[in-house]
């Protein structure tokens, strides 16, 4: 009986580790998306191309988007589409864009650059 009671156990241990890990995110997969941190940083746009004070809704984005960034892949994601949005940009929208983390109290787990190798971004 307490042979069986063990084997039991076992199983139940072994079943339930299984699904675990069927059902565990695999931990390399970003789960931020572009859209995502557009949306998140579209509150800045204004301040970007015109200049200006920083809008609170643009901080706000900012460190939202620090905040979903948990996984190195969601931070190199984040930092793909930031420097995309950078090569379109002209050097001075590029110069304000560079300045809003500081602006905003919030530290960026990139650097904010055209030339950022978002694969070395842990």
């Amino acid at each position: 009986m307490a042979s069986d009671l063990n084997m039991l156990s076992k199983k139940l241990i072994t079943s339930l580790l299984f699904i675990f890990l069927v059902l565990s995110p695999p931990s390399a997969r970003a789960v931020i998306t572009c859209n995502m941190i557009y949306k998140d940083l579209k509150p800045c746009l204004r301040y970007v191309l015109i200049g200006g004070s920083v809008p609170t809704k643009c901080c706000t984005g900012v460190k939202s988007l620090v905040a979903n960034a948990t996984t190195t892949a969601d931070r190199q994601a984040a930092c793909s589409c930031v420097k995309n949005l950078a090569t379109s940009a002209t050097d001075k929208q590029f110069d304000r864009a560079a300045r809003i983390p500081a602006q905003c109290g919030a530290n960026v787990p990139f650097e904010i650059s055209r030339d950022a190798d978002c694969s070395k971004v842990n």
